[in-house]
């Protein structure tokens, strides 16, 4: 790796920097028609494969990206493409490949380390959190980390608690890192292009069970120039009656919830928030504002969750607009039962969803009435 390092910091990395400063800066857009479908697997993937053609200091490591194309067939095609110096299989060993990543970001390469799964990033997690989050800190701005840490996160199916967790509240409770995370092929495709060009650490929370799905897309979004803005969340359906907020795969299901909420008469405005840290305070506020009600939902525990951080922004910035009290759906708060009933129960459903919602709205029993 150390040899990879030098040979790429005496002419890869000019020559990425180069890239880096010809690419058009991200703007916002106007979104002509879908013009096809693809695949998050398949977005994630061309993002990856334009990206290291576009910037040789770029690459990829981690356990079975080289040669098994990828435990979930996201690196397909890259090791023939840019061969074994760019895609790199590692040992079964987090803390000693996320190390040699962060190390190799300090002098100038951009890495893009793979997770299995982040149940496994905990292995890692000092390097994470203390080397690559703090340095730039630390050094006075001396040091940038430009890497990315990416890979499935959250509840997938049937493989017990120790696999099953959300890091999103985890990362997002530390300065200096980005922690984004996509639903859509969209999502996929300009998030991870803009966290492989972020100059900081950024953690991107990708969902094994989305890889599968296609979304419809626009010709913009298959430009390879097509970046979206770390921060900016997107109202995936306007309503007028409540909020409802949501990130990864549960935006899909606040989506059905809304579906089913319109043919109850109720209006429900759905916030995809892309990006957890930093958080889009301003367009979770505009929509409270005009809604006056709030449900956020989330896959991972409720205590210091995602939804408490954006129950606190919404109670300090709009509280005089709230006409109810927060609704926040979350996961359990027990360890992932392994048993496919109890897997059920502790993972949000739609229905949750639908229910938040009419209570917000005054729509249904509350929760301590019926008790």
């Amino acid at each position: 790796m150390l040899g990879v390092a030098r040979r790429r910091l005496g002419s890869g990395c000019v020559l990425g920097q180069l890239a880096q400063a010809l690419r058009p800066a991200a703007a916002a857009r106007s979104y002509s028609a879908a013009a096809k479908e693809i695949t998050v697997r398949e977005a994630l993937n061309s993002s990856l494969d334009e990206e290291m053609s576009a910037d040789p200091s770029v690459f990829l490591m981690g356990e079975e990206v080289g040669e098994y194309q990828g435990a979930y067939k996201i690196s397909k095609g890259l090791l023939d493409k840019y061969g074994p110096d760019r895609v790199l299989d590692t040992p079964i060993t987090e803390a000693g490949f996320t190390g040699i990543g962060v190390g190799a970001a300090y002098h100038g390469l951009r890495p893009i380390v793979e997770f299995m799964t982040f149940n496994f990033s905990m292995q890692a997690i000092d390097h994470i959190i203390n080397s690559a989050a703090k340095s730039n800190y630390m050094s006075a701005g001396q040091i940038s980390v430009p890497i990315v840490f990416r890979g499935p996160n959250g509840a997938a199916a049937g493989v017990g608690a120790q696999h099953s967790q959300c890091y999103a509240a985890w990362y997002a409770h530390v300065p200096g890192l980005k922690v984004l995370a996509p639903y859509s092929a969209e999502d996929a495709r300009g998030l991870l292009k803009a966290a492989i060009r972020d100059p900081d650490p950024v953690v991107f929370l990708e969902n094994e069970l989305l890889y599968g799905e296609s979304f419809p897309v626009s010709d913009e979004v298959l430009d390879s120039s097509f970046c979206l803005p770390i921060g900016k969340a997107k109202i995936e359906r306007q309503g007028k009656d409540v909020t409802i907020t949501a990130f990864s795969k549960m935006v899909g299901y606040a989506l059905q919830a809304a579906d089913i909420l319109a043919k109850e008469g109720i209006s429900a405005e759905v916030i995809n928030l892309r990006s957890i840290r930093p958080l889009d305070r301003a367009a979770i506020n505009a929509s409270v504002r005009k809604t006056n009600r709030l449900v956020t939902v989330e896959e991972g525990f409720p205590q210091h969750g995602i939804g408490a951080e954006i129950c606190m922004a919404v109670v300090e910035d709009s509280f005089e607009y709230l006409d109810a009290p927060v609704e926040r759906i979350a996961g359990a708060d027990v360890p992932m039962p392994y048993a496919a009933n109890l897997e059920r129960m502790a993972v949000p459903q739609v229905e949750d969803i639908v229910r938040a919602a009419k209570r917000a709205c005054y729509r249904a029993v509350p929760m301590a009435a019926a008790a």
